[in-house]
């Protein structure tokens, strides 16, 4: 059984799911792909990671950096799996270009080259928000495209991150990476 729970943050709300043990999924409610990962079956349940998880939240909309990180199980493919944990590395405050982590998924799965577009793809279908900040991911020319969540949560977000935005910019349509 996997379960959810409601957390009500500064850029609107947010479903957190949870298989009883691990966070599972952390999606704002209007955001694309919401829920992909979880169960059709679930139920709304009151359990020690959301608590967690909501206490992480509160320190990250707060302004600071948390100093934890909720015990997370990635339901994707090894390839999802090889990115969403390059994400996890992106350190607060700070992008990574969608070019720079098919770099290294290339470097760590010994090959010369991997596509950035398919990075794009595992990027766009992280189904833990936040946590793994895919909102950190940028194109190569400073584009901030391809957040589930919306640009104007991406912005948002890195705005309260304190993230560079000189050289970063917001596309006039939605572009892939």
């Amino acid at each position: 059984m996997e379960y959810t729970s409601h957390y009500d943050s500064p850029l609107g709300g947010i479903t957190l799911g949870s298989d009883g043990e691990n966070l599972i999924g952390l999606w704002f409610d209007d955001q694309k792909y919401f829920a992909d990962s979880l169960d059709q079956q679930h139920q709304i349940k009151a359990l020690p990671i959301f608590d967690e998880t909501k206490q992480w939240l509160d320190i990250y909309f707060a302004g600071q950096v948390p100093d934890f990180t909720p015990k997370l199980f990635m339901k994707c493919t090894e390839f999802r799996k090889t990115v969403w944990n390059i994400m996890l590395q992106i350190p607060y405050g700070h992008t990574m270009t969608y070019g720079e982590i098919a770099d290294a998924v290339a470097k760590e799965r010994g090959i010369n080259k991997m596509s950035a577009q398919a990075v794009g793809g595992a990027v766009g279908h992280n189904s833990i928000s936040l946590i793994i900040p895919c909102h950190r991911v940028v194109g190569t020319n400073g584009s901030l495209t391809g957040y589930a969540g919306g640009i104007d949560k991406k912005v948002q977000l890195l705005m309260l991150e304190k993230a560079n935005m000189e050289d970063l910019y917001k596309p006039k349509h939605s572009t892939a990476p």
